[in-house]
Protein backbone atom coordinates (compact mmCIF):
# COMPACT_ATOMS: atom_id res chain seq x y z
CA UNK A 1 0.00 0.00 0.00
CA UNK A 2 1.38 3.35 -1.04
CA UNK A 3 1.31 6.42 1.18
CA UNK A 4 -1.57 7.93 -0.77
CA UNK A 5 -1.59 11.11 1.30
CA UNK A 6 2.04 11.80 0.46
CA UNK A 7 1.41 11.09 -3.22
CA UNK A 8 -1.57 13.47 -3.21
CA UNK A 9 0.44 16.14 -1.39
CA UNK A 10 3.29 15.83 -3.89
CA UNK A 11 0.98 16.20 -6.85
CA UNK A 12 -0.75 19.15 -5.23
CA UNK A 13 2.56 20.84 -4.44
CA UNK A 14 3.75 20.38 -8.01
CA UNK A 15 0.52 21.93 -9.28
CA UNK A 16 0.88 24.84 -6.83
CA UNK A 17 4.46 25.50 -7.97
CA UNK A 18 3.74 25.02 -11.67
CA UNK A 19 5.30 27.53 -14.05
CA UNK A 20 3.82 27.26 -17.57
CA UNK A 21 6.54 29.55 -18.95
CA UNK A 22 9.17 26.98 -17.97
CA UNK A 23 7.16 23.83 -18.66
CA UNK A 24 7.33 23.84 -22.45
CA UNK A 25 11.04 24.70 -22.71
CA UNK A 26 11.79 21.90 -20.20
CA UNK A 27 9.73 19.45 -22.22
CA UNK A 28 11.36 20.53 -25.49
CA UNK A 29 14.89 20.26 -24.07
CA UNK A 30 14.25 16.73 -22.83
CA UNK A 31 12.31 15.79 -25.99
CA UNK A 32 9.64 14.44 -23.66
CA UNK A 33 6.22 13.20 -24.72
CA UNK A 34 5.14 13.51 -21.10
CA UNK A 35 4.38 17.13 -20.18
CA UNK A 36 6.14 19.11 -17.46
CA UNK A 37 4.72 21.24 -14.68
CA UNK A 38 7.66 23.59 -15.02
CA UNK A 39 9.00 22.93 -11.50
CA UNK A 40 12.80 22.92 -11.61
CA UNK A 41 15.10 20.76 -9.53
CA UNK A 42 15.84 23.14 -6.60
CA UNK A 43 12.14 23.78 -6.04
CA UNK A 44 11.31 20.06 -6.34
CA UNK A 45 13.97 19.12 -3.81
CA UNK A 46 12.78 21.79 -1.38
CA UNK A 47 9.13 20.79 -1.50
CA UNK A 48 9.95 17.08 -1.24
CA UNK A 49 12.22 17.67 1.75
CA UNK A 50 9.38 19.40 3.57
CA UNK A 51 6.89 16.69 2.70
CA UNK A 52 9.17 13.85 3.79
CA UNK A 53 9.54 15.48 7.20
CA UNK A 54 5.78 15.17 7.69
CA UNK A 55 5.49 11.82 5.91
CA UNK A 56 8.53 9.76 6.94
CA UNK A 57 8.85 6.14 5.82
CA UNK A 58 9.25 3.41 8.41
CA UNK A 59 8.16 0.51 6.19
CA UNK A 60 9.98 -0.72 3.08
CA UNK A 61 6.84 -1.95 1.35
CA UNK A 62 5.07 1.38 1.75
CA UNK A 63 8.18 3.18 0.50
CA UNK A 64 8.41 1.01 -2.59
CA UNK A 65 4.71 1.17 -3.40
CA UNK A 66 4.76 4.95 -3.02
CA UNK A 67 7.67 5.20 -5.45
CA UNK A 68 5.88 2.93 -7.92
CA UNK A 69 2.65 4.94 -7.65
CA UNK A 70 4.45 8.15 -8.56
CA UNK A 71 6.48 6.48 -11.32
CA UNK A 72 3.87 4.30 -12.99
CA UNK A 73 0.97 6.73 -12.82
CA UNK A 74 2.83 9.96 -13.49
CA UNK A 75 1.06 12.54 -15.62
CA UNK A 76 3.94 15.01 -15.44
CA UNK A 77 7.64 14.28 -15.72
CA UNK A 78 8.40 15.89 -12.37
CA UNK A 79 6.42 13.13 -10.64
CA UNK A 80 8.93 10.62 -11.96
CA UNK A 81 11.83 12.78 -10.87
CA UNK A 82 10.39 12.88 -7.37
CA UNK A 83 9.84 9.12 -7.46
CA UNK A 84 13.56 8.74 -8.10
CA UNK A 85 14.35 11.20 -5.31
CA UNK A 86 12.25 9.23 -2.84
CA UNK A 87 13.82 5.98 -4.04
CA UNK A 88 17.22 7.49 -3.30
CA UNK A 89 16.38 9.43 -0.13
CA UNK A 90 19.19 9.13 2.45
CA UNK A 91 16.80 8.11 5.22
CA UNK A 92 15.53 5.27 3.01
CA UNK A 93 19.01 3.82 2.56
CA UNK A 94 18.21 0.70 4.67
CA UNK A 95 15.43 -0.18 2.21
CA UNK A 96 17.77 -0.28 -0.79
CA UNK A 97 18.86 -3.91 -0.64
CA UNK A 98 19.68 -6.26 -3.50
CA UNK A 99 16.04 -7.25 -3.88
CA UNK A 100 15.22 -3.69 -4.97
CA UNK A 101 17.31 -4.09 -8.15
CA UNK A 102 14.22 -5.07 -10.19
CA UNK A 103 12.63 -1.74 -9.22
CA UNK A 104 15.61 0.17 -10.58
CA UNK A 105 15.63 -2.06 -13.65
CA UNK A 106 12.02 -1.04 -14.29
CA UNK A 107 13.00 2.63 -14.07
CA UNK A 108 15.78 2.11 -16.61
CA UNK A 109 13.67 0.13 -19.08
CA UNK A 110 10.44 2.13 -18.87
CA UNK A 111 12.17 5.48 -18.40
CA UNK A 112 14.29 4.86 -21.51
CA UNK A 113 15.92 8.29 -21.58
CA UNK A 114 19.15 9.67 -20.22
CA UNK A 115 17.74 11.88 -17.45
CA UNK A 116 16.15 8.91 -15.68
CA UNK A 117 18.68 6.27 -16.64
CA UNK A 118 21.81 8.18 -15.67
CA UNK A 119 20.41 9.08 -12.26
CA UNK A 120 19.59 5.44 -11.54
CA UNK A 121 22.85 4.07 -12.90
CA UNK A 122 25.32 6.49 -11.33
CA UNK A 123 23.63 6.61 -7.94
CA UNK A 124 21.39 3.65 -7.20
CA UNK A 125 23.26 0.96 -9.15
CA UNK A 126 26.60 2.23 -7.91
CA UNK A 127 25.29 2.14 -4.34
CA UNK A 128 24.13 -1.46 -4.75
CA UNK A 129 27.42 -2.40 -6.38
CA UNK A 130 29.33 -1.06 -3.39
CA UNK A 131 26.97 -2.74 -0.92
CA UNK A 132 26.88 -6.10 -2.75
CA UNK A 133 30.25 -6.55 -4.50
CA UNK A 134 29.74 -10.29 -4.69
CA UNK A 135 26.36 -10.20 -6.44
CA UNK A 136 26.02 -6.99 -8.41
CA UNK A 137 28.89 -7.51 -10.88
CA UNK A 138 27.12 -10.56 -12.29
CA UNK A 139 23.94 -8.57 -12.80
CA UNK A 140 25.83 -5.75 -14.52
CA UNK A 141 27.67 -8.16 -16.81
CA UNK A 142 24.30 -9.61 -17.78
CA UNK A 143 22.90 -6.12 -18.43
CA UNK A 144 25.88 -5.28 -20.64
CA UNK A 145 24.67 -7.72 -23.28
CA UNK A 146 20.95 -7.12 -22.86
CA UNK A 147 18.65 -6.37 -25.79
CA UNK A 148 17.70 -3.12 -24.04
CA UNK A 149 20.38 -0.55 -24.84
CA UNK A 150 19.57 1.52 -21.73
CA UNK A 151 20.49 -1.45 -19.56
CA UNK A 152 23.72 -1.70 -21.53
CA UNK A 153 24.47 1.99 -20.91
CA UNK A 154 23.62 1.56 -17.22
CA UNK A 155 26.07 -1.32 -16.81
CA UNK A 156 28.82 0.76 -18.40
CA UNK A 157 28.32 3.94 -16.36
CA UNK A 158 27.39 2.40 -12.99
CA UNK A 159 30.92 2.99 -11.68
CA UNK A 160 31.18 6.68 -12.60
CA UNK A 161 33.15 8.53 -9.90
CA UNK A 162 34.24 5.39 -8.06
CA UNK A 163 37.79 6.54 -8.76
CA UNK A 164 40.37 4.22 -7.14
CA UNK A 165 37.60 1.83 -6.13
CA UNK A 166 36.62 1.16 -9.74
CA UNK A 167 36.40 -2.55 -10.50
CA UNK A 168 38.41 -2.50 -13.74
CA UNK A 169 37.54 -6.06 -14.73
CA UNK A 170 33.85 -5.25 -14.41
CA UNK A 171 34.17 -1.97 -16.29
CA UNK A 172 35.97 -3.51 -19.23
CA UNK A 173 33.71 -6.57 -19.23
CA UNK A 174 30.70 -4.26 -19.56
CA UNK A 175 32.33 -2.15 -22.26
CA UNK A 176 33.57 -5.12 -24.32
CA UNK A 177 30.23 -6.30 -25.80
CA UNK A 178 29.37 -2.70 -26.63
CA UNK A 179 32.49 -1.49 -28.40
CA UNK A 180 30.87 -1.87 -31.80
CA UNK A 181 27.39 -0.79 -30.68
CA UNK A 182 25.95 1.86 -32.99
CA UNK A 183 23.72 3.72 -30.52
CA UNK A 184 24.86 7.23 -29.56
CA UNK A 185 24.05 6.84 -25.87
CA UNK A 186 25.95 3.57 -25.56
CA UNK A 187 28.96 5.05 -27.31
CA UNK A 188 28.78 8.20 -25.21
CA UNK A 189 28.46 6.07 -22.07
CA UNK A 190 31.68 4.22 -22.90
CA UNK A 191 33.49 7.50 -23.31
CA UNK A 192 32.04 8.93 -20.12
CA UNK A 193 32.98 5.89 -18.04
CA UNK A 194 36.56 5.90 -19.34
CA UNK A 195 36.86 9.69 -18.95
CA UNK A 196 35.81 9.37 -15.31
CA UNK A 197 38.42 6.68 -14.71
CA UNK A 198 41.11 8.75 -16.43
CA UNK A 199 41.19 11.25 -13.55
CA UNK A 200 42.69 8.58 -11.31
CA UNK A 201 44.22 6.16 -13.83
CA UNK A 202 44.99 7.86 -17.13
CA UNK A 203 47.62 5.29 -18.27
CA UNK A 204 45.08 2.47 -18.04
CA UNK A 205 42.55 4.45 -20.07
CA UNK A 206 45.08 5.48 -22.71
CA UNK A 207 46.30 1.91 -23.02
CA UNK A 208 42.75 0.57 -23.31
CA UNK A 209 41.82 3.07 -26.01
CA UNK A 210 45.02 2.34 -27.95
CA UNK A 211 44.44 -1.42 -27.83
CA UNK A 212 40.83 -1.14 -28.90
CA UNK A 213 40.93 1.87 -31.20
CA UNK A 214 39.99 -0.15 -34.30
CA UNK A 215 36.86 -1.44 -32.57
CA UNK A 216 35.90 1.72 -30.68
CA UNK A 217 33.83 4.54 -32.13
CA UNK A 218 35.48 7.92 -32.64
CA UNK A 219 32.96 9.37 -30.18
CA UNK A 220 33.91 6.92 -27.41
CA UNK A 221 37.63 7.43 -27.92
CA UNK A 222 37.36 11.21 -28.07
CA UNK A 223 35.28 11.36 -24.90
CA UNK A 224 37.56 8.93 -23.07
CA UNK A 225 40.65 11.08 -23.68
CA UNK A 226 38.95 14.47 -23.52
CA UNK A 227 40.78 15.56 -20.37
CA UNK A 228 44.07 13.74 -20.94
CA UNK A 229 46.20 16.84 -21.49
CA UNK A 230 44.65 18.60 -18.50
CA UNK A 231 45.29 15.57 -16.29
CA UNK A 232 48.92 15.37 -17.39
CA UNK A 233 49.48 19.09 -16.73
CA UNK A 234 47.95 18.76 -13.26
CA UNK A 235 50.25 15.84 -12.49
Amino acid sequence: MANTQLVADIRRALADHADPDKAEPMRAYMKSEMPYRGVQKPARRKLLSALLRTHPFDDKTVWQHTVFELWRNAEFREERYIALDIAGAPKCRPFRTLDTLPMFEEFVVTGAWWDYVDDVATHRLRELLEAYPGDMPGHMRSWSGDSDMWKRRSSIICQINRKDETDLDLLFDCIEPNLSHTDFFVRKGIGWALRSLAWTDLPTVENYVARNRDRMSTLSAREALKNADKIRRAA
